[in-house]
């Protein structure tokens, strides 16, 4: 593993400001999400938001990415390109994920939503999913170790029945998107690295209704649940402080 980057106080106040925007953009698309769109208007919408912040959107251009936003419907579960034809309906889940820089430092966050109205059996794949986040949060101080943080996803997601995603995970963040350490959603308590005041780490629960196993598509992004089940995405960028934590991409 490469060195974990402990931020100064001025890092971490570009981080701040970068992360604050995603809070606010991804608070605005509680009310902008609806039946009939496209994702492509979620993405306009994000990147209109996003530069009227004077800021960048991370995911632009990164290793070749189309758009400002992975927006992701029901089986895709992180990395959906927005395109004018994915129409929208009631009943569907759409993740939107969102990155920006600010002066050279990123922040990074994700919330899924319901379009329209869904299912009581829905609803709670996201309300567990997004729990299952705040549980990972609540084990974010000085001494704990990384491990306690990716098994408080695992226990919370699975205690419910749900799968965890084996594939992909949470990560550092700060000069660049991704950074050490890597932020798995499941593992062992005790374990893993030290948590320190001044990291900075993504934690990004990934959850499968179904079984974990997920499969890329053939654009090289798009990753979907191979039994085709529904899975939820939430994620906040999350500094450790001297004594606890900071939701820095929340409001």
């Amino acid at each position: 593993m490469g060195k974990i980057e402990l931020k100064s106080p001025s890092e971490i106040e570009k981080m701040r400001v970068a992360a604050k925007a995603i809070a606010e953009i991804l608070e605005d698309l509680k009310s902008f999400v609806k039946p009939g769109l496209t994702t492509k208007d979620i993405d306009d919408f994000v990147a209109k938001k996003i530069s009227s912040f004077n800021m960048k959107p991370a995911f632009l251009g990164y290793g070749g990415f189309p758009a400002s936003a992975c927006v992701s419907v029901n089986d895709e579960l992180v990395h959906g390109i927005p395109n004018d034809s994915r129409v929208l309906s009631s009943g569907d889940i759409v993740s939107v994920d969102v990155g920006t820089i600010y002066d050279g430092y990123y922040g990074d966050a994700a919330y899924t939503y319901p379009v329209g109205k869904i299912s009581d059996q829905t609803q709670k794949l996201l309300q567990v999913t997004e729990d299952s986040l705040y549980e990972a949060i609540e084990q974010v101080k000085p001494g704990n170790r990384l491990g306690d943080v990716s098994y408080a996803v695992q226990k919370y997601a699975e205690s419910f029945g749900y799968s965890i995603v084996r594939d992909y995970c949470g990560h550092g963040i700060g000069r660049n998107l991704h950074e050490e350490p890597s932020v798995p959603n499941f593992g062992k308590n005790g374990t893993g690295v030290k948590l320190e005041e001044g990291m900075v780490i993504a934690i990004e629960p990934m959850v499968n209704a179904g079984k974990y196993y997920v499969d890329v598509l053939p654009n090289r992004w798009t990753v979907v649940t191979r039994d085709g089940s529904l899975c939820a995405h939430y994620e906040h960028t999350v500094l450790v402080t001297k004594n606890g934590y900071e939701i820095l991409t929340k409001i």
